[in-house]
């Protein structure tokens, strides 16, 4: 099907705008990860439906926008348990979450560990550069191969 030239260049402009929307909502996910997100806020916010953000966060980044605000949120919760001086609760309820079964659950599926396990074998990477620990301690979901 031949498009007018008109219609390319939408197309791309709309691309364009569609990306720069993305990465303003992945910046504030990275940013407001504590806060109380959702992806129907986050997509009225960027002017996008809800179906069209969350489609287009996936082709962009790899994974749903709630996935992503939940990896954020795990990545920080790893941090703190580490630090070892708050319990997983005060750990759940620090990064975001509202509920300690869900946040227990999602932690256990990207990292491997409940976090009480975590936070028990943390003194593995006690005297580790925090870069060299981040990376170690990196979550992975269960189903992504690990890296060789």
């Amino acid at each position: 099907m031949c498009h007018p030239s008109w219609a390319r260049a939408l197309t791309a402009a709309q691309r364009r705008d569609d990306l720069a929307r993305l990465r303003r909502v992945r910046d504030r996910i990275d940013r407001e990860y504590a806060q109380p997100l959702d992806v129907e806020a986050l997509a009225r916010d960027a002017h996008m439906s809800a179906g069209h953000l969350s489609r287009q966060f996936r082709l962009a980044y790899g994974e749903a926008p709630y996935g992503y605000l939940m990896t954020r949120r795990i990545e920080r919760a790893m941090a703190l348990l580490r630090r070892g001086d708050l319990t997983v609760t005060e750990v759940c309820f620090t990064v975001g979450c509202s509920s300690l079964g869900t946040f227990s659950t999602r932690f256990t599926e990207l990292v491997g560990v409940p976090p009480s396990v975590y936070r028990r074998e943390a003194a593995a990477t006690e005297g580790m550069p925090p870069c060299v620990a981040k990376q170690v301690t990196r979550p992975v979901r269960n189903r992504e191969p690990q890296p060789a």
